[in-house]
């Protein structure tokens, strides 16, 4: 398997503390680059102004997907990915990275905007125990979910009303697509054909997922991810985005870890369930070199784990941001800082990345690609920056 990395990094020296960084890994198109990065700047945006109020990391983080979530050009939300009996089914997760809590959806129809529920859920599983002793869920799928979010003050949406022209037009094509191979299986070539076509369908096009991770003005951090699955999934799939360790992840320093972490991932859900990809990541962030830990856990961990030995191409990739405090004493007032490390690393053809702190007036964006000749599963890009936050302590 070859190996390509590519490495950039952006110094920068900001006056304010709240940090917010997003992604999505699949295929952006140069035809609908604007439209990918006029979607990141928004939720960069929404986050922010939410960072402002004087909202936590975990808000914060929950506002930037449910902006990425209602946009129609991603895989999350409205406009997700149709499954094989032609219906929207999310998976969502969310990790508040102070309390270690963690909320959780998979499968889930008719709500739209699936990390409102995995929040609620983080929030609902802080308050205790339910009566009688009982332990809150974390974590529900399908019918389930749905009824546990509507009870608990999220409306429903009709799944009808979720789908747009693109989302219907795509499930069109693939589902012809599967009936002309589906013909075409004739004996020995069977099942060599009908993983081809699997392999075709779920593509790095067809990947979108949508992920985000803050460092609030406590230095808190949170993750969050949202995606409507692999197109034509089979009804009841659960993909990554709402596993534990696999979707997102998040943790703030302690005596044990020095830094705080933030994750989220995208890409092929059966891939990154199978590595527990967000995890590793941010377990690697704990060594000196961000860089070099990120570089290694993506080829190790993931291109070249042997959970995927079979797999031709391994297809996914990572947001994370790593952060530790300080106090500088100056003669007039003490300033209370962070340097933050904000990375991104993708094995698709492209990953689309936004970030914003709390003094830029617009959030940056990025289409990052593998190089030329790259082998989309095969290679990985790697890309990211250095920021100095700083805030003065009343």
């Amino acid at each position: 398997q070859s190996h390509l990395a590519q490495l950039s990094l952006l110094y920068k020296w900001l006056n304010s503390f709240p940090f917010l960084f997003l992604s999505g890994a699949g295929y952006h198109s140069e035809s609908k680059a604007k439209e990918y990065k006029h979607v990141c700047k928004r939720a960069c945006q929404r986050a922010v102004d939410r960072l402002k109020a004087g909202a936590f990391a975990v808000e914060a983080v929950a506002a930037a997907l449910v902006e990425l979530e209602d946009s129609p050009f991603t895989n999350a939300g409205m406009g997700s990915n149709l499954n094989l009996s032609g219906e929207i089914e999310c998976d969502a997760s969310i990790m508040d990275g102070k309390s270690l809590h963690y909320g959780a959806v998979g499968a889930i129809s008719g709500i739209k905007n699936p990390v409102l529920v995995a929040n609620r859920l983080l929030n609902e599983a802080q308050k205790g125990k339910l009566s009688a002793g009982r332990i809150p869920p974390c974590f529900l799928v399908g019918q389930g979910a749905h009824d546990w979010a509507v009870t608990h003050g999220i409306p429903p949406c009709p799944s009808e009303k979720m789908a747009t022209k693109f989302s219907l037009s795509a499930y069109k094509r693939n589902k012809r697509k599967m009936e002309l191979a589906e013909k075409m299986d004739t004996g020995h070539n069977q099942t060599k054909k009908r993983r081809q076509s699997s392999e075709n369908e779920n593509g790095s096009g067809c990947l979108d997922t949508v992920g985000a991770i803050v460092v609030d003005q406590e230095g808190n951090v949170a993750a969050a991810v949202s995606s409507g699955g692999l197109a034509m999934k089979h009804p009841g799939r659960v993909g990554q985005a709402a596993h534990y360790g696999c979707g997102c992840w998040a943790e703030n320093a302690c005596n044990m870890n020095p830094y705080s972490t933030a994750v989220s991932t995208s890409g092929c859900g059966e891939h990154l369930i199978r590595t527990m990809l967000a995890r590793e990541c941010s377990a690697a962030m704990q060594s000196e070199d961000a860089h070099q830990a990120l570089l290694e856990a993506m080829q190790h961990k993931f291109i070249s784990s042997p959970f995927l030995a079979s797999e031709d191409r391994v297809l996914g990739g990572v947001i994370v941001l790593r952060c530790c405090r300080c106090v500088e004493a100056q003669p007039s007032q003490d300033i209370q800082g962070a340097l933050v490390e904000f990375l991104w690393s993708h094995t698709t053809e492209s990953m689309c990345v936004g970030y914003m702190s709390a003094q830029d007036s617009k959030a940056k964006t990025h289409i990052s690609r593998l190089p030329p000749g790259a082998v989309p599963g095969q290679s990985l890009a790697i890309e990211g920056g250095v920021c100095r936050l700083m805030s003065i302590v009343e």
